[in-house]
């Protein structure tokens, strides 16, 4: 069982299987659960507590893997109870196995009818639309961190964006896959108000946008902080995002006018020293309230050409001021230097999770990320980039053609927009 929501269905097989004997209930672990669907609400200790609450339950052990076969194994019971509802379909496998391993003692297979009108999806879609206290959504970037070799977060700039991260999901030969958060990009939140990405919008206005995004929301946000501005000023950031239920921050060591890092050595930028960026984090991760909020620091010296070594220096540096993870930014079209540095940075004798922004490496695949030691990937402008050229190619056609009819082809219906926000029709 995942048991992240426990309905009658649940209930029907353990009163069937206390009828055999003492129930032991094998619990997947957040790792096993996020390796086929998103991470279930309640931590695997809450779900523990519940499960063991249960009047028909007598032993919770961990479920390491969805594979049945280990536990089976080691606790050698007589029968193993199990919905109907795996006779077919991707779970046919694994009750063959769970089969052939109980004929080694003579344990059965016991299985009862799936109880009908229980639908757990109905209900996690209930919940999703019911919505997200700040404190469950502020830890679960690290419970993600811990259950899942790499994370994936798009960037989001309105409730749109945001509603489309938290749904978009597609079924491949390896399983579901989905994204895991949002990136709150100051790039695209500057862009989608006309106004350059010079940090000119404040912190007030982008709180708006954070707020608009997790109304339709449930996925962690990692917030774009740009340099953090003053430590003194960073502080009430961090509380800020912190109450918000925003998970982490990244700040870049660039002092000065914000430019774009994708302009590099094209314009003028300068690196934080190592001492003010360091006191920056300090005094972050001291106005914290919580363990669960992340400070990710952000390195430009690829970007600057101040090469490898300089870049290794810095990532020790904000390690030790108390920077939770690292994120290593290049504007190379090949990752031949991010590969470099992640090489490198593994031998550090203390390392914190690396996060890539492949914007310019786009080619590279997240395997390829994964396999060199890369544990968030974010795709920092994408939504943004993607739908101004639809909407220009959308009115340059309606002041061609002097009417709407030419464009219908491109866009989507009336209908299919009324019934893409929840309540609207």
């Amino acid at each position: 069982m995942s048991a992240d929501l426990v309905h009658p269905g649940h209930l029907n097989i353990l009163r069937e299987a206390a009828k055999l004997g003492e129930v032991t209930v094998g619990l997947l672990t957040d790792t096993a659960i996020a390796s086929y669907k998103r991470l279930p609400y309640m931590t695997f200790e809450e779900r523990k507590t519940v499960v063991e609450s249960l009047r028909d339950v007598h032993t919770v052990v961990a479920q390491e893997t969805l594979d049945y076969v280990p536990n089976i194994s080691s606790l050698r019971p007589d029968y193993v109870v199990h919905g109907d509802d795996w006779c077919v379909g991707v779970q046919a496998p694994t009750r063959q196995r769970v089969i052939d391993t109980l004929a080694a003692w003579g344990g059965k297979l016991v299985e009862v009818p799936y109880t009908q009108g229980v639908s757990s999806t109905k209900f996690n879609q209930a919940l999703k639309e019911v919505g997200v206290l700040p404190g469950r959504r502020l830890g679960s970037l690290q419970r993600l961190l811990s259950a899942k070799p790499l994370l994936r977060f798009l960037e989001v700039h309105n409730g749109l964006t945001g509603a489309i991260v938290e749904h978009t999901h597609i079924t491949t030969q390896q399983g579901p896959c989905e994204f895991d958060g949002m990136w709150c990009s100051s790039l695209t939140d500057s862009t989608a108000r006309a106004k350059p990405d010079i940090e000119l919008v404040d912190l007030s206005s982008r709180v708006r946008t954070i707020e608009e995004v997790f109304e339709v929301t449930t996925k962690p946000l990692i917030f774009d902080g740009d340099t953090g501005g003053l430590a003194e000023h960073f502080v009430f950031t961090v509380k800020t995002l912190e109450r918000l239920g925003v998970s982490a921050v990244i700040i870049e060591d660039k002092t000065g006018l914000k430019k774009n890092s994708l302009l590099g050595t094209d314009v003028a930028q300068t690196q934080e020293s190592i001492e003010i960026f360091c006191h920056k984090i300090h005094e972050g991760k001291r106005a914290q309230i919580s363990q669960d909020f992340m400070i990710i620091a952000r390195i430009e010296s690829l970007i600057l050409g101040h090469g490898q070594q300089d870049a290794l220096q810095q990532a020790e540096s904000y390690i030790r001021a108390g920077a939770d993870a690292i994120m290593i930014h290049s504007r190379q079209k090949q990752p031949d230097e991010i590969f470099a540095f992640c090489e490198a940075y593994a031998k550090l004798p203390e390392q914190r999770p690396l996060v890539a922004v492949p914007s310019s490496y786009s080619h590279v695949t997240e395997e390829e990320l994964r396999q060199k030691g890369i544990s968030i990937v974010i795709y920092a402008n994408h939504l943004l980039r993607s739908a101004y050229p639809a909407m220009k190619r959308t009115a340059e056609s309606i002041l061609r053609h002097r009417r709407a009819f030419e464009a219908d082809k491109d866009i989507m219906s009336i209908n299919d927009i009324l019934a893409l926000v929840p309540g609207t029709k």
